[in-house]
């Protein structure tokens, strides 16, 4: 039966440590009990990790649903059904161990696979999308349980249906992933090459290891008691641009546009790494800003030092957004998502 609580803190339910209280919270075991839920009529927010999310000081006006539907994998044959509420990292030890190739990249990663469509993970060269097949959801127009094969979720790099046109419209609570037999472990990604050498050809379970060892080499891997994990992973996504944005990235450092990083992405435009923008506009590792600042192992990861608020790391965002907008004429999107009204 579905019970509601009052006043429950969001904070500890996220990796970033930092959030008020949601005026309702409620565990969702089941669909039906999420049925039950959806006759609420209030401000919504579904919670999965908390992995990828900054939560307001003031917390949430309404009610907080914590999607934890979980349950046997199921596989049939080359696909796999897996309940929203399963741990991904989990998930991807489980087909490693069974020899299965297609996700061993995205090894590590916080949070639950019901979030991995919406946000569409990705990570050393692999993205969730290549796997997904299809995926059940809560339609709240429809007020029906529709499924959605792979083409019509809409992927993008790191958005989808789910984040974008149809935000807020669909509840995820199932992911079918279908894996090819004949598909060898990706080893695309310059740091697995230099783990692996370039003749190597690892098993799955083994590129699953060397990602983990490799994310916890960035503080992108959540280890008890490392300040560096008090954070929401990558907190900026890779901008995309056309290629004429490289002439003021190169003019403001004085450098030759060749010597940009960058990487082809669809429709003739460039991928810049975020990172490295931050970098070269004085963001470098460790830098702080009272209670929030970077990692000291990843210069993407905004972190809470110990007493951070959102206050504080908004006053973050917004000193590097400004400082990358000015030099280089490049605005920078943030990667987790905050609940509105």
């Amino acid at each position: 039966m579905l019970q509601i609580q009052e006043q429950i803190r969001l904070g500890p339910h996220t990796t970033l440590r930092i959030g008020g209280p949601a005026r309702f919270y409620a565990e969702i075991a089941t669909e039906a009990e999420l049925v039950e839920a959806l006759e609420y009529d209030g401000p919504l927010f579904i919670l999965g990790g908390g992995s990828n999310l900054l939560v307001p000081d003031e917390g949430f006006p309404g009610l907080v649903l914590h999607l934890a539907i979980t349950g046997p994998i199921v596989t049939r044959e080359n696909e796999v059904e897996v309940p929203a509420g399963t741990e991904w990292d989990a998930l991807v030890l489980h087909l490693c161990r069974q020899g299965r190739s297609g996700m061993e990249c995205l090894a590590g990663i916080p949070g639950l696979v019901g979030g991995a469509p919406i946000q569409n993970i990705g990570a050393y060269g692999q993205e969730a999308a290549e796997t997904i097949h299809s995926v059940r959801a809560y339609d709240r127009e429809s007020k029906k349980f529709v499924t959605l094969p792979r083409e019509a979720c809409r992927f993008a790099y790191r958005s989808s249906l789910f984040n974008t046109t149809a935000r807020n419209r669909y509840i995820v609570t199932q992911v079918t992933f279908a894996l090819d037999p004949e598909v060898k472990p990706n080893l695309t990604y310059a740091d697995l090459r230099k783990h692996f050498g370039p003749d190597a050809t690892p098993a799955p379970l083994e590129v699953y290891h060397a990602v983990r060892a490799i994310r916890a080499a960035k503080g992108m891997l959540l280890v008890e008691g490392d300040p560096d994990c008090r954070s929401a992973g990558s907190f900026f996504k890779n901008p995309v641009v056309p290629p004429f944005a490289l002439a003021p990235i190169a003019a403001a450092l004085a450098i030759p546009e060749e010597r940009i990083p960058r990487y082809p992405a669809s429709g003739g435009n460039l991928k810049l790494p975020a990172a490295w923008l931050l970098d070269q506009a004085g963001f470098h590792k460790s830098f702080a800003l009272g209670e929030a600042g970077i990692s000291s192992k990843h210069t993407l990861a905004l972190i809470n030092r110990g007493h951070a608020t959102y206050a504080d790391i908004a006053a973050l965002r917004a000193l590097i957004v400004e400082t990358v907008a000015t030099r280089f004429g490049i605005t920078l999107e943030q990667e987790p998502v905050e609940p509105h009204v």
